[in-house]
């Protein structure tokens, strides 16, 4: 986990480009890089959401939230995004990225790291299931859904 390191301020220009170019290459909408940038320059002051960065210039990097949650003493962190430039792919960097992200919830006492995946994204999906991540519950015979709405 050498080559991790955790965004500060400022690097809200950096990792709103990586993140913009991520929506870009799954034609997921944008509100561009500077809006993200500005965004992450309040985000990234505080504690509750961390970016790490992978390499020098970055060629990777993760943002996490923590949050509060009943059923845990110690934050749940989810895993909102996860991205390698496509052309470094296959190198170890998101295994670099996730190992930090784990990491990083155990020193803040944490025992789960939540990520949601789109069902047809197959990489992404094969990618968590072999870092140990599950779609089923221990103990519950039937996968887990992720709803959601948005007004």
């Amino acid at each position: 986990m050498a080559d991790v390191r955790r965004a500060g301020v400022a690097d809200a220009a950096t990792v709103g480009a990586l993140l913009h170019d991520f929506n870009t290459e799954f034609d997921t909408p944008t509100p561009g890089a500077d809006v993200l940038a500005g965004r992450l320059r309040t985000l990234l002051a505080g504690d509750d959401l961390v970016a790490l960065l992978h390499g020098d210039p970055p060629d990777g990097f993760a943002i996490v939230s923590f949050r509060p949650n009943v059923w845990f003493d110690a934050p749940v962190a989810l895993l909102d995004e996860l991205y390698v430039r496509p052309d470094l792919r296959g190198r170890r960097i998101g295994h670099a990225l996730i190992e930090a992200v784990e990491a990083l919830a155990t020193a803040r006492g944490g025992r789960i790291v939540e990520v949601n995946v789109d069902g047809e994204d197959t990489d992404a999906r094969r990618f968590y299931a072999a870092h140990g991540y599950a779609f089923i519950e221990p103990g519950a015979s039937e996968p887990s859904y992720y709803y959601a709405k948005e007004w």
